[in-house]
């Protein structure tokens, strides 16, 4: 409501000797003030939140998603923000050659690998350890320079 008083003030220093302007103006930016308040609300109507009741226990205690899921992460929702962050940078994965989204999986545990060092890389890859080094370096910078072309929108 704060919106019409500021809305009468304001329609009162630009149109001060027309009255006509100003009984027909507001009824319009009100109508469209409450059509952007729908639409916002609409878009939020389409969230979930993992705090969201779903149901109730035995002893009739409200019980959330985040209630029931599992996950050896002692913190679901970093756990599933980490997920989400992967999935998004392996969009740009694709222009890796296969060694370099291998040293990439590897060295950064993806795809339910664990974490690598270089030296173990290189010994699996039957690579030097310094080979590893650069194909990790330039594969990051492959990575690095498509998010930024691709954000960048060129």
């Amino acid at each position: 409501m704060m919106y019409g008083f500021v809305f009468i003030i304001d329609l009162l220093t630009v149109y001060p000797f027309d009255p006509l302007r100003i009984y027909v103006h507001p009824p319009i930016v009100i109508m469209n003030e409450i059509l952007m308040h729908l639409r916002a609300l609409k878009k939020v109507n389409k969230d979930v939140s993992l705090h969201d009741p779903i149901g109730q226990d035995k002893e009739g205690n409200e019980i959330s998603l985040i209630d029931i899921l599992k996950a050896e992460n002692e913190n679901i929702i970093e756990y599933i923000q980490l997920n989400m962050e992967i999935e998004k940078m392996q969009e740009y994965f694709s222009v890796l050659d296969n060694r370099e989204k291998e040293v990439i999986i590897y060295r950064y545990g993806l795809n339910d690998y664990k974490e690598m060092t270089q030296r173990e890389i290189a010994k699996r890859l039957n690579i030097s350890r310094s080979y590893v080094s650069r194909i990790e370096k330039r594969a990051l910078m492959k990575v690095f320079r498509e998010y930024y072309r691709r954000e960048r929108g060129g």
